[in-house]
Formats: structure tokens, C-alpha cells, sequence
């Protein structure tokens, strides 16, 4: 048992955690401790040295953020949040990613629209993914607040750079540690295509905005692309660019596969089609190989492409794959890939 993972889970409820521990109940590869509040986990990080948390947002005493803001601090673990609170979209759920944690997923309850067994396997694969995540790559991150962040007014420029960033699963997380460190330049935009469903798209860019110099936007059909902000569409829609005189234009369609992705591909296609070789192209967390022939394609016409270091990523996939069949020029952890982003544009 030396080379088990150590999963510590820390709940209030009895019943929950009972719950949880027999998720995993039959893999002989996962130790498991409980803990029951959040000073309990905070006792237990050097006595047990847990490999994975996960941990209960609403706790009596010392709630879960709190709780995370200790371990992010003092001794960081990959630690996913775990609660009837955390759902896409809500504030908490955002909150918890931008203090460290790597993840977040619902509690398992009979009333959901996924059965219970499908319910553990995605509890059981985060868990999972989590663990491979090295521990160099998780960061408490401290933005300014939306009262201290200034919105530049570019409306006059044209854009010279366009920024197109690629991400699914683990997206969450890299996109808020990328976007607010974005500076915002007068000839410069971003355009960012991320596979969650759309109806959580508007919180998250809403949350988003609130952080950073960039004016952060949802991705408007016909609206004209202009430098100083980040446009955000979800992949369930084909976000493109187009070029009409001296601008450039989003152009905002249903993606035509209901199984299939292909939202990454068609953005980075269309922005080296448009721009050439002053398209940047990013790559993030994410399962499957969207985004691979597309950063191909930046790369074919001169632009430069970015890729998230697969260690810092929640699930690895999508860069491996696009690596694997590009020469990717900057290969950095999520929370540098802004810097690396600014010094290519600015």
C-alpha cells in the first residue's frame, strides 16, 4: 500500500462521507481518512499527507473556502470541491478555482438527472485526474477586485494580434488564471472558445470580468472584434472570424454535431485564415483533440502557438495530442501563460 493514493475526505455530514468512502470502497489502491470539519483536515495534511481532497464547501465552524485558503497556503494538495453548492455558474464554485482548488463536482444525490452510478464514475474520475496534477502547478491566485480594475476604451483601433484560447475540462480553472493577467492593448484581442454548456457561460464571464484589464464579453453574432477584449463562447457554438475591411468579425453558429467537438478547430482555423501570421494560438486543459488541426494551421501560416504544460493541466489530453502533432513555441504552466501571451503581442 506505499504507492496508493491518499485521498482525505473532509465532510460534516456522516452519511455523506460514508457515501463517498464506499465510492471507492472497492479499489485497493485508494487509502482513504476522513475528516468531519475543516480544523480536523487542516490536523490531518502532515499526519496523513493526503494526495487528493476532496472538500465539503458548507461546514459548521471553519466552512470548506476558508479551509482551502489554509491548505493552499500552508501546504498545497490537488483538492477538488465537493458539495450540493458547487454547481456551474454559481460564484462559490469560482471562488473555491481561483484559491487553489483543481476542480469542483455535486455531491452525489438520488434527485439528479444522472443516475448514481454515472454520478461516482465522473466523483471517481476526478478524483483521479486530480492526483496527476503536480503540486508546483496549483496557486492561490490574488487578482484585484472588479472596483480596482479600469477598462481601457480602444474602440478607435484595429486589431493587429488575435488570441484565440482552446479549453474544456480543466478550462475553468486555466482561463482564471489566465485571463485577468492579460493586458489590455490597444491592437490586440482574445477570443476564447471553452466546452461547458452555455447556459453557465454568462456567470463565468461575468466573474471574469470582474478581475481583469480586459473587457470580458459573450461572444455576439455580427459584432465587431475590438482590441482590449475577450470574447467568450461556449462549444456548444462555432465561434469564427471574419474579415470585412479593415475589421474583423465574430461570426456565431450552432455546432453541428451534437457528439462531436470541433468549436476549438473551427476558431483557430478561421483566426489564421483571417490574420495570418499574427495569429496566436492557445491550447488548455481538456479531453479529446479539438484544437490539434487548428494549431496546426496557426502555426502553417507563421502565427505562434501556446500550449498549457500538461502537468499543470486538470486533464491533459487536448494539449498532448495538439503537441504531439505540432512544434509548439511556449509550453508553460496555466498561471504563466499570460506573460508569455503579453510578450508575444505587446
Amino acid at each position: 500500500m506505499e504507492s496508493a493514493l491518499r485521498l482525505l475526505i473532509v465532510d460534516d455530514s456522516k452519511l455523506m462521507r460514508d457515501a463517498l468512502v464506499g465510492i471507492f470502497a472497492d479499489d485497493e489502491n485508494i487509502m482513504i481518512e476522513t475528516a468531519s470539519d475543516g480544523f480536523e483536515a487542516l490536523a490531518l495534511l502532515d499526519v496523513f499527507k493526503p494526495d487528493v481532497i476532496t472538500l465539503d464547501i458548507n461546514m459548521p465552524e471553519l466552512d470548506g473556502i476558508s479551509t482551502l485558503k489554509r491548505i493552499m497556503i500552508d501546504q498545497p494538495v490537488p483538492t477538488i470541491m465537493l458539495s450540493s453548492l458547487a454547481q456551474e455558474g454559481a460564484k462559490i464554485t469560482f471562488d473555491a478555482l481561483r484559491y487553489g482548488a483543481v476542480d469542483f463536482i455535486s455531491k452525489p444525490s438520488a434527485i439528479s438527472d444522472i443516475s448514481l452510478e454515472e454520478q461516482k464514475q465522473a466523483i471517481r474520475s476526478r478524483v483521479e485526474y486530480a492526483a496527476k496534477v503536480e503540486l508546483g502547478a496549483i496557486k492561490y491566485i490574488r487578482h484585484k477586485s472588479g472596483n480596482e480594475q479600469t477598462k481601457a476604451d480602444f474602440n478607435n483601433n484595429h486589431c493587429h494580434h488575435l488570441v484565440a484560447l482552446g479549453a474544456a475540462e480543466g478550462g475553468y480553472g486555466a482561463l482564471l488564471k489566465i485571463i485577468p493577467q492579460l493586458s489590455s492593448s490597444p491592437g490586440v484581442a482574445y477570443l476564447v472558445s471553452l466546452h461547458v454548456p452555455t447556459e453557465f457561460v454568462d456567470a463565468f464571464i461575468g466573474y471574469l470580468n470582474s478581475y481583469s484589464q480586459v473587457e470580458v464579453k459573450h461572444a455576439a453574432h455580427n459584432e465587431v472584434i475590438k482590441p482590449g477584449c475577450c470574447y467568450i463562447s461556449s462549444g456548444d457554438n462555432y465561434m469564427s472570424v471574419h474579415s470585412e475591411l479593415e475589421d474583423y468579425v465574430l461570426h456565431i453558429s450552432s455546432a453541428p454535431f451534437i457528439n462531436r467537438r470541433g468549436a476549438i478547430d473551427m476558431l483557430f482555423f478561421s483566426t489564421a485564415e483571417s490574420i495570418k501570421d499574427h495569429a496566436v494560438g492557445v491550447i488548455l486543459s481538456g479531453l479529446g483533440e479539438d484544437g490539434a488541426e487548428g494549431l496546426e494551421e496557426i502555426i502553417r501560416v507563421g502565427g505562434t502557438a501556446l500550449a498549457q504544460d500538461p502537468s499543470s493541466c486538470l486533464c491533459n489530453e487536448m494539449v498532448e495530442i495538439a503537441m504531439s502533432r505540432s512544434q509548439v513555441a511556449i509550453v508553460e504552466t496555466d498561471s504563466r501563460i499570460a506573460a508569455g501571451i503579453n510578450k508575444l503581442v505587446n
